[in-house]
């Protein structure tokens, strides 16, 4: 089964061929990430404008790259939710289009899923159930993966995402956009032990994380050094900020695959790219007898080959959109049935 997969849940736009849900048969994104980097994040209206200019020439390559033809598809998957909503609509509207002209059915696809699913392109053989840690820009969560289609939200942020954090510090300290990269490349080297910075507890709810508190703190420690005149050690500073976003995701992961009893624990979204975080990872797992499944750095951001591997899943439970489909700025990772 073919399936033509289209994401537009943020800045990037991307469209692939995945066949039967694990062989990406093309994969083709247009970041906008030298766009939105004079602004230090993502203009939700510039975005979406952007999306509508590519994705029809971007759906073209990818049926070229694949050697399908729009006849040899067998349906088409999009990401309906999370995102900034005008930009999921560019996408939804686009997919709507496309199987309503080729009569083919159409398959909704939630983001997170959508991530969750790149580890099964990345390890053929990994199968549910498992706990995934989903941490990116916008989604900081602990997932069961009960089934390729039945999943329960274990814990998640209260307020920020992980991501968010990153970029939100690497934009006060001028290193760049997205944050993530540029600060796990600053913190190489760095004394992780030199600034102290705090990590949050959410009482009567040992799965869930905040960091507002660890964003602020950092942000202060940078303003009241400019104040005053000092100089920032920044290689420490972004090894210790990385070291205690690693100290709050690390152990909740931990602990939920300790209760589930699985021995299998996958990492999915943009912030599973991290040195730190991949590290402290796999010595944990290793400690606590864990198969950890870590996708590579090219599936860990946003991509269509993802959202045709869970809407292939999605296609065999029955889920089904249709011409009333629309978007959804938030969802919970449950997916529950609508019209």
């Amino acid at each position: 089964m073919k399936l033509l997969a289209v994401e537009s849940s943020c800045d990037e736009t991307a469209v692939a061929v995945v066949e039967d849900g694990r062989t990406v048969l093309s994969d083709v994104i247009a970041s906008q990430i030298e766009m939105h980097t004079i602004y230090g994040g993502v203009v939700p209206e510039i975005a979406s404008r952007k999306h509508v200019e590519v994705i029809a020439s971007l759906a073209g390559q990818a049926l070229a790259q694949a050697g399908v033809t729009k006849a040899g598809l067998d349906g088409v998957a999009v990401t309906c939710a999370p995102g900034l909503i005008g930009a999921v609509l560019v996408g939804v509207n686009f997919a709507k289009s496309v199987a309503y002209a080729l009569d083919v059915p159409l398959i909704p696809v939630h983001h997170v899923r959508g991530h969750i699913a790149a580890n099964y392109i990345a390890h053929p053989e990994l199968e549910p159930p498992f706990v995934c840690l989903c941490v990116s820009g916008g989604t900081t969560a602990l997932v069961d993966v009960k089934t390729y289609t039945d999943m329960e939200l274990l814990g998640a942020t209260r307020d920020d995402a992980a991501g968010e954090c990153f970029d939100k510090v690497a934009r006060v300290l001028g290193i760049g956009y997205p944050g993530g990269g540029p600060m796990d490349r600053l913190a190489q080297g760095g004394d992780d032990k030199k600034y102290e910075l705090p990590r949050a507890q959410v009482h009567g709810a040992e799965l869930d994380m905040s960091f507002s508190g660890l964003k602020t703190a950092a942000l202060n420690l940078i303003h009241n050094a400019e104040q005053k005149g000092e100089s920032l050690d920044l290689p420490s500073f972004a090894a210790s900020f990385g070291r205690a976003v690693s100290d709050t995701l690390v152990p909740r992961t931990m602990l939920a695959a300790e209760r589930l009893g699985y021995g299998k624990v996958a990492v999915a979204g943009g912030v599973a790219a991290n040195s730190r975080v991949r590290g402290d990872l796999e010595s944990a797992c290793a400690r606590r007898g864990e198969k950890l499944f870590l996708p590579p750095l090219k599936l860990c951001g946003d991509n269509g080959a993802m959202i045709g591997c869970q809407g292939y899943y999605e296609y065999l439970a029955g889920r089904r959109g249709d011409a009333s489909l629309n978007g959804y700025a938030n969802m919970d990772v449950g997916f529950p049935s609508f019209s």
